[in-house]
């Protein structure tokens, strides 16, 4: 990306540092995050136009907490420190930051001393605070920004080095004028342009596929999923028909899914695409299988071997476009993040197929990848699909999987995402679906009989990454009608429960 202004973000164990790099994107000027073992010739040699240090879960105080390699703060490069990122940049450069037993935590009030190049009105406003240690005395060459009443240096600054401090949160809604705040500093102090738009990353990455690929075949394997699809559209404007899509169908996607995938891209896109009807053999395999981690690697090897055998009818292709995104880059973090992983194909492809790697989402995250698919023209219902597993309703259902069981919980399903839509908080929701636990048993009254048949759990969360979750407040009227319209349409279900499980400690999906 280097032909986009760069800023990095230093990860200092902060659970906001992919939001910070996130609200840089936000305002058009391409971020990474970085570890805080990063040198300053590292730094020097990415060339970023400013450094962001993030918050962290530590005090600066306690032994081995994360420090960054001081000569960072004499490279010239403008710097904004955050929360711990402040106090280290204070402590660093030789100011004193104490544990003065007047942490805050929450709403606070600032008083911003007068206008500076973070602050456009000098006065109130609210931020977000959370921390128990306070810069007391800041270092030389600094002054003070903004006070509140617990700490006299809630923004610092060294405007000749460039070099600023905030103890609060810009970068959460709670800090209403925080967005405007990093905006000062990528475009006032660091001199950013904000060139990081959707057309931008489409041109550049249409122009990066056509040197890496040149006039080769290309393969794709799309899940059915949105990183697939994208990843699928934006190599096919960039090499056309040198690419050819492998939809390898489970039988256990949602309903209507297999036929919408294909009628998108054969009918619609008119890319190549080899449709791997495998139903049958998939559940062949999970006969008998009870175990979800068990169920995972059956459904996973079934998907490579369907795989492998459709790629041998392609043996001119050299490059498989793979739906890796900066989330999974940032998470592996390794030198080893370009290996296909288990969550983008069902099972994960094995790096032995012998394709090189095209991987044009690389540098995206989750809500950029909606937004260039929206740009390339796929429709909605791909676009905003929400996340499903590889392993599809197969491990939606405790226990084992059958051609009866799937349809019981396909119907269900269908039901709830049909009400969540009609509600109107489908975007407003990371995932809603139902779980099917098979191998249980209720007692319950249908008519005058007696019944005795399996329950649905009800499944919705609200999530920025997936990496934590909250359970959805569904209003109690959209409840009711998904509770009485499972148990009257489908057929072997007397009894609905809601999940308001949070992850952590649960997880999203229930295997």
């Amino acid at each position: 990306m280097s032909e986009f202004d760069t800023v990095l973000v230093v990860d200092f164990g902060a659970q906001y540092a992919q939001l910070i790099a996130r609200r840089v994107r936000e305002a058009h000027v391409y971020s990474e995050i970085v570890p805080h073992t990063i040198t300053a010739a590292e730094v020097a040699a990415r060339a970023p136009v400013g450094v962001i240090l993030s918050g962290g879960p530590k005090s600066v105080h306690v032994p081995g907490a994360p420090e960054l390699d001081p000569e960072v703060f004499e490279l010239a490069t403008p710097v904004l420190g955050i929360c711990y990122g402040a106090q280290l940049l204070a402590r660093q450069l030789g100011g004193v930051v104490a544990r003065t037993g007047r942490g805050e935590y929450g709403r606070t009030t600032l008083d911003v001393e007068a206008p500076s190049r973070l602050f456009d009105v000098a006065g109130e406003q609210p931020v977000w605070m959370s921390h128990g240690d306070s810069i007391v005395r800041p270092p030389a060459g600094f002054h003070a920004l903004a006070r509140t009443d617990a700490t006299p240096y809630a923004g610092l600054a060294d405007t000749d080095r460039r070099l600023y401090g905030i103890q609060f949160h810009p970068e959460v809604v709670h800090t209403p004028r925080g967005q405007d705040l990093l905006k000062r500093f990528l475009y006032d102090v660091c001199g950013a342009r904000p060139t990081w738009t959707m057309t931008s990353i489409i041109e550049s990455q249409v122009a990066a596929v056509q040197a890496q690929v040149g006039t080769e075949r290309v393969i794709c394997g799309l899940s059915g999923g949105v990183d697939s699809a994208v990843a699928a559209a934006l190599v096919h404007k960039a090499v056309g028909p040198q690419l050819t899509c492998v939809y390898v169908d489970t039988g256990l996607m949602r309903e209507g899914e297999s036929d919408q995938v294909v009628d998108t891209f054969r009918r619609h896109h008119g890319i190549e695409l080899v449709h791997v009807r495998a139903a049958e053999r998939f559940f062949e395999r999970l006969a008998g299988v009870v175990d979800p981690e068990e169920k995972r690697k059956a459904i996973g090897e079934r998907f490579i071997r369907e795989f492998e055998v459709a790629a041998q009818g392609l043996e001119d292709a050299r490059f498989l476009v793979q739906g890796t995104l900066y989330p999974d880059v940032i998470e592996s973090g390794t030198p080893d993040a370009a290996r296909i992983k288990s969550h983008h194909n069902v099972g994960g492809l094995p790096d032995d197929l012998g394709f090189e790697l095209v991987e044009p989402l690389r540098a995206l995250f989750k809500d950029e990848v909606r937004k260039v698919g929206e740009e390339l023209g796929l429709p909605e219902e791909i676009v905003w699909r929400q996340p499903f597993p590889g392993p599809g309703l197969g491990v939606r259902i405790i226990g084992e999987v059958t051609p009866e069981r799937l349809a019981v919980l396909r119907h269900a399903d269908a039901i709830v995402r049909e009400e969540v839509k009609a509600a109107g908080l489908e975007r407003d929701i990371w995932q809603a679906f139902a779980v099917l636990a098979a191998d249980v048993r209720s007692v319950g009254v249908m008519g005058d009989e007696r019944s005795y048949a399996a329950p649905i759990i009800v499944r919705a969360v609200t999530s920025d990454d997936a990496m934590t979750a909250d359970w959805a407040r569904l209003p109690y009227d959209l409840l009711e009608r998904l509770s009485s319209r499972i148990v009257n349409e489908v057929t072997g279900v007397n009894r609905v429960a809601y999940d308001i499980t949070s992850k952590p400690p649960g997880t999203i999906e229930w295997e």
